[in-house]
C-alpha cells in the first residue's frame, strides 16, 4: 500500500502535478505503478535544453516516489530514428558520414576513436553518466530493439490496418508550409536549446504516400539500411508489404507479420507507445505543443491503439549564457556533461526545480555562475534557519535529494567566486590553494582540500575553460616602482594604513573590513561605520583604492576580490609590491 500522506511542500508546481499524476494514474491504472515518460534521440550531443525533457517527469516521479507509490519513469531512446544530418562540431566525424544519413542511428558508425559500437552508444553513453551523477533514476528502452525483436509487430499491424483513420486524422493538420523565412542567428547570450530538438519531432514525417496510397509505416531498405523507401502494396490479409527504394534502385516484397526491419513514422509511433506503456505524464517541448503538431495530432492518434493522451505540459526553452558556439545545428551546443564539469549537481537540479515547465531560464558557463552560486548559497542558509519561503524549501530539498536519499555534497561549501579566484591565482598548485582556504577563517582552517571537493574542481574547470586568458590573473613578480613614484601623500598614506593592519586582520573577514575601512579612516570616519553614516564620496575613494592596490598586485583596474587576492598573494609578497 502506498504511503498516502501527502507532500507537506505543497507550493510547488512539482508536488501540483503529482497530485494530478497520481489521481489519473488510479483512474485509468488502479493498482498498478504510475508511468510517466520522456523521449532522447542520439542523433548528436544531447544537450541542456534536451534535459529539460527528462528533469521534468524526474521531478514528479521523485515526489511520487517520496509519497511512497512504485513509479517507472521510461526513457525512450529514440535510437531506430533515421539519421538526418551530419552535425558540425563534433570530434572525429568528418563529411563522409554523410553516406549515412537514411540508416538507423545505431547502423551509424560511430565518431573515429570512440569506445562505442555505433553512433547512438556513442551519444548515449555520454547522457546516461550524466543522469546517474544527477540522481535521475530511470528504465531505459532502446527503440532499436523494440522494433527489430519484434515486440510491436501487433502494434505496426494494427496500424496498417487502420491507415486509413490515421490518414483522416493526419489530413486536418495538412496544409502548404509558407516558406521558409531567414533566421538570424542569436547571440550567444540570447541562445535558446530547443529541448525537443532531435527527439523524433524534428522530422515530422507523417508517412509514406505513394500511388498506392497512404501508409504509417518506413521500411529501412534490405540493401543500403537507409529510409528513403516507398511503400508500392500491401494486403491486410496476408500482411504481405512490398517497398522500392529511391537510393539505391532496391526492391522486395516482405511478409509484414515476419518483418522486423522498419518503424512506424514519428507522429504514429509516439502515440502508440503512450498506449503501449501506459504513459501517464509526459511533456513536450513548446514546438510540439503548437496546433498541428505531434503532441496535438498524437492526441487524436491514440485512441486508435486503444489508449489515452497523458497528462502533458509544454515546457520553454532553456537559454544558456557564456558559450562561444550555440547552434544547436552546427555543433559545439552544451551538455549536461558539459555544466557539471563546473557546477555540482544539486545546482543544475535547482535549476530545473525552481522554474515551473513553461516558464524559461538560463544555465550560465559565463560570470553568472558566481552570482547563481552565491543565490545558492543564501538559499541553503535560509532552509539552515528556516527563514526560507515553502515553494524555495520544496526546490532545494528536490535539489539535494532524491527519494533513495542525499546526492553526495561538499562537506565545506565555500563560496564559488572565492575558490575561482583561488584556483585563478594559483594556477593548478594545491598546496598553495589550501595555504590561502585556510587562510579563509584561521580558527577553523581546512585539514585537507578534499573538504572544499568538488565544489573547488568545478571552480578550477570553470576558470580553466571558460574564463578568457586575458582575464586571468597574474601577480606581479616585482614593484611597480614607476607608479608608486607618482603616488601623491594621501595615496601613499592609504597603503601604509593598509599594510599597518595586514598582521591583525589575516582573515577573509578581517581584510574584508580592512580594506573597506581604509578610505573610511583617511576621511576621518570609524572603520566600522555603515553606508549610512558615510557621504556618497566614500564609494568613490573605496573604488579608487581598490584600483591602486589591483594596479600595483596584478597590473589591471580589475581582478578578483581584494581580501581574497591578498590572501592568496601573502603577506610577505603583499608588503613586497606595496613598496612597504
Amino acid at each position: 500500500m502506498p504511503i498516502v500522506a501527502q507532500s507537506t511542500e505543497t507550493t510547488d508546481w512539482v508536488s501540483r502535478f503529482a497530485d494530478e499524476v497520481i489521481e489519473e494514474s488510479e483512474r485509468r491504472a488502479p493498482g498498478k505503478p504510475v508511468v510517466v515518460a520522456s523521449g532522447l534521440s542520439p542523433s548528436g550531443p544531447i544537450h541542456l535544453g534536451n534535459l529539460r525533457e527528462v528533469m521534468t517527469p524526474h521531478l514528479v516521479a521523485d515526489e511520487i516516489r517520496r509519497r511512497g507509490y512504485q513509479v517507472r519513469h521510461l526513457i525512450s531512446w529514440d535510437d531506430y530514428d533515421r539519421y538526418r544530418k551530419v552535425p558540425a562540431g563534433v570530434p572525429g566525424v568528418d563529411e563522409t558520414w554523410a553516406e549515412h544519413i537514411g540508416k538507423p542511428l545505431t547502423s551509424v558508425p560511430a565518431p573515429k576513436g570512440s569506445a562505442y559500437l555505433n553512433w547512438a552508444e556513442h551519444f548515449k553513453a555520454a547522457m546516461v553518466e550524466s543522469l546517474a551523477e544527477l540522481g535521475v533514476e530511470f528504465d531505459g528502452i532502446s527503440q532499436t530493439q523494440q522494433y527489430t525483436s519484434g515486440v510491436y509487430r501487433e502494434q505496426i499491424l494494427h496500424a496498417m490496418r487502420h491507415r486509413g483513420d490515421i490518414d483522416a486524422i493526419l489530413a486536418q493538420y495538412r496544409t502548404k508550409k509558407a516558406p521558409a523565412k531567414k533566421q538570424q542567428q542569436k547571440p550567444v547570450d540570447e541562445a535558446e536549446l530547443e529541448a525537443a530538438e532531435g527527439s523524433g519531432a524534428a522530422a515530422e514525417d507523417d508517412g509514406s504516400s505513394g500511388s498506392a496510397g497512404y501508409f504509417p509505416y518506413k521500411p529501412y531498405c534490405g540493401n543500403c539500411e537507409k529510409d528513403l523507401t516507398t511503400v508500392t502494396s500491401y494486403d491486410d490479409d496476408s500482411t504481405e508489404l512490398t517497398y522500392s527504394c529511391t537510393s539505391c534502385g532496391f526492391s522486395e516484397t516482405v511478409r509484414l507479420n515476419e518483418f522486423n526491419r522498419g518503424k512506424l513514422v514519428w507522429k504514429v509511433d509516439w502515440p502508440m507507445r503512450w498506449a503501449y506503456e501506459g504513459v501517464i505524464f509526459e511533456p513536450s517541448g513548446v514546438d510540439h505543443s503548437s496546433p498541428g503538431s505531434s503532441f496535438q495530432v498524437g492526441g487524436q492518434i491514440v485512441g486508435i491503439f486503444g489508449g489515452k493522451q497523458p497528462i502533458g505540459p509544454m515546457y520553454a526553452f532553456v537559454g544558456i549564457s557564456g558559450m562561444a558556439k550555440m547552434s544547436s545545428s552546427k555543433g559545439g551546443v552544451p551538455t549536461p556533461a558539459d555544466a557539471l564539469k563546473i557546477m555540482e549537481p544539486q545546482l543544475l537540479r535547482w535549476l530545473y526545480a525552481r522554474r515551473r515547465p513553461n516558464q524559461s531560464f538560463k544555465v550560465a558557463f559565463d560570470q553568472e555562475i558566481q552570482r547563481l552560486y552565491d543565490e545558492w548559497d543564501r538559499l541553503e542558509a535560509k532552509v539552515a534557519d528556516g527563514s526560507a519561503l515553502p515553494a524555495d524549501v520544496a526546490a532545494h530539498s528536490r535539489a539535494v535529494r532524491t527519494a533513495s536519499g542525499e546526492l553526495p555534497r561538499t562537506p565545506r561549501p565555500l563560496p564559488y567566486r572565492t575558490l575561482a579566484s583561488v584556483a585563478d591565482i594559483t594556477a593548478g598548485h594545491e598546496d598553495q590553494a589550501l595555504r590561502i582556504l585556510s587562510d579563509l577563517d584561521p580558527a577553523n582552517p581546512l585539514a585537507s582540500l578534499d573538504e572544499a571537493r568538488p565544489r573547488y574542481d568545478k571552480a578550477e574547470a570553470w576558470i580553466n575553460t571558460h574564463v578568457p586568458a586575458d582575464q586571468r590573473t597574474i601577480v606581479r613578480d616585482e614593484p611597480d616602482t614607476e607608479l608608486l613614484k607618482t603616488l601623491d601623500e594621501q595615496a601613499r598614506e592609504s597603503l601604509r594604513l593598509l599594510l599597518d593592519g595586514l598582521a591583525d586582520n589575516w582573515s577573509l573577514d578581517g581584510l574584508t573590513h580592512l580594506v573597506y575601512g581604509v578610505p573610511k579612516v583617511q576621511a576621518g570616519f570609524s572603520a566600522d561605520a555603515t553606508p549610512k553614516e558615510l557621504p556618497p564620496e566614500i564609494k568613490t575613494a573605496q573604488r579608487s583604492f581598490f584600483a591602486l592596490l589591483y594596479q600595483l598586485l596584478v597590473s589591471r583596474d580589475t581582478g578578483p576580490r581584494l581580501p581574497t587576492l591578498l590572501l592568496a598573494v601573502g603577506q610577505d609578497r603583499v608588503r613586497h609590491l606595496l613598496g612597504a
